[in-house]
């Protein structure tokens, strides 16, 4: 019998045999322990310490204390039939300073965990950067910086030297759009600053960062599976309005092509250059550095939650309910750009729900850079989830998820080279700037008591799981 009732057969039997599916998490968002064992503090850990910068004044000191529980959040993952898990390295954890001087206490309890994964046959995803900067590199000028790049390849280094001989799949950095423009351009998360110069210079040398990374790990293996995370959506037009039409192609070059067509192409699209001159000179990228950010890689990892509908009226237009940060000032350069709902059903993040996007998004990416396989590597919904005795009833999540793979099988069948799926995320977590307000996992946690219950949208998960890895390897 199929879980809650819903046909998993013909969905399981559309994807590939080898196809790797996981959940993800990042460090800050479920570890805890911020000062145990040696950790240095991180740019979470003094952004969360600012009254008003988080919705309900919570920190991540104890999270969901995943650093003191490897051996239950791996039974968890076993339990739901997964093949795979992305989680990120806590950069402060293992370099406290964010030098070479390694702290070998957080190097051991990232290789306990992935041999604890190992041990249940999963296969772990390291993510290298997941926005937890030491706060000591900040405080030397942070991204915007050209030594934070440096030091982050140094990092790269570190982590695969103590990891490699047993983890092959390495994404070097998470979201650099988040990093870079919410973190230094509407200050909306760490570290808080509002400077829109800064946040393109830091967004080259989170670049720079992840060729020197991706360089350092192939020069290392040349067998390990390197790759970039970026969170992409579709853009469309309010209206074919000129002015609408160009606002779609400013936020569309920021947010998809900027990052790709340097990580791929070796050059930043000339449109976005020209559009973002208003605010720099673009004198932080020096010579070779757009070929070492075109490092050879092996996979573009894709994190997809909704699409924009966009137009350039500007006053009064932007909805807050229609972006993740609900106002233009993340987009340097681009005042005049508003979001709108377009009525589609809205997760409790307020993000329009639109899985064909996700199939869009896939073909697209594979039309404009072929030579890479696909990861989605996040996709996930927020919805107000609870805990009815032993159970949680979440069937928009359930449904979200159902209809987000069977996008997934459209791109396959079209041809997309989609290697893998990761939910987001493994269980309900510190969500940033919005603390403990929004849930995204496939598992229910008391942030009291630490309780972990799956839901039954991660028990259909795990049924759909089963149900493809069976009849591939029954075949």
């Amino acid at each position: 019998m199929n879980t809650n009732g819903f046909e998993n057969d013909s969905l399981a039997a559309r994807f590939p045999a080898g196809f790797s599916w996981g959940a993800a998490t990042s460090s800050y968002q479920v570890e805890g322990s911020p000062s145990a064992d040696g950790r240095g503090k991180s740019i979470w850990d003094t952004f969360v310490a600012t009254p008003g910068r988080v919705l309900d004044g919570s920190d991540g000191e104890v999270a969901i204390d995943s650093y003191n529980n490897i051996n239950g959040d791996v039974a968890l993952i076993k339990q739901l039939g997964l093949n795979s898990y992305r989680f990120s390295l806590s950069w402060p954890r293992v370099c406290p300073e964010g030098t070479t001087e390694v702290n070998r206490a957080g190097l051991d309890y990232y290789s306990r965990l992935v041999d604890a994964l190992i041990k249940a046959d999963i296969t772990p995803w390291i993510t290298l950067y997941h926005w937890d900067l030491p706060q000591a590199l900040e405080d030397a000028g942070g991204w915007p910086k050209r030594e934070t790049a440096l030091r982050f390849a140094e990092f790269a280094k570190i982590a695969h030297a103590e990891l490699g001989d047993r983890v092959k799949h390495w994404i070097t950095v998470n979201e650099p759009w988040c990093s870079a423009f919410l973190g230094y351009s509407s200050g909306e998360h760490a570290p808080g600053r509002r400077d829109a110069g800064a946040s393109i210079a830091a967004a080259h040398h989170l670049m720079l960062g992840h060729g020197l990374a991706a360089r350092a790990i192939k020069e290392a293996d040349p067998e390990a599976t390197v790759s970039v995370g970026l969170n992409f959506y579709p853009v469309h037009a309010a209206s074919d309005n000129p002015v609408d039409v160009d606002a779609a192609r400013r936020v569309d070059g920021v947010q998809n092509r900027f990052f790709t067509d340097a990580a791929i192409k070796g050059k930043y699209p000339d449109d976005v250059v020209d559009d973002f001159s208003a605010v720099t000179d673009f004198k932080f990228v020096k010579p070779g550095d757009m070929e070492l950010i075109n490092a050879p890689i092996d996979c573009l990892s894709v994190n997809f939650y909704s699409l924009f509908t966009v137009t350039g009226a500007g006053d009064g237009a932007s909805s807050a309910s229609a972006a993740p940060t609900g106002a233009g000032s993340a987009w340097p350069a681009n005042e005049h750009i508003g979001f709108v709902t377009t009525g589609l059903p809205q997760t409790d993040m307020g993000w329009e729900i639109a899985p064909a996007g996700l199939t869009e998004t896939l073909q697209r990416l594979h039309a404009n850079y072929p030579d890479v396989t696909l990861a989605v590597t996040e996709n996930g919904a927020a919805f107000p989830d609870k805990l009815e005795g032993e159970r949680v009833i979440d069937n928009e999540r359930r449904e979200y998820f159902r209809d987000h793979l069977d996008a997934c099988a459209d791109a396959i069948d079209a041809g997309v080279p989609l290697i893998g799926y990761f939910a987001w995320s493994l269980a309900d977590n510190f969500e940033w700037a919005w603390g403990y307000t929004k849930r995204f996992g496939l598992v229910y946690v008391d942030f009291e008591t630490g309780q972990r219950v799956v839901k039954d949208s991660g028990k259909w998960y795990g049924d759909l799981v089963r149900k493809a890895r069976s009849n591939r390897e029954a075949e």
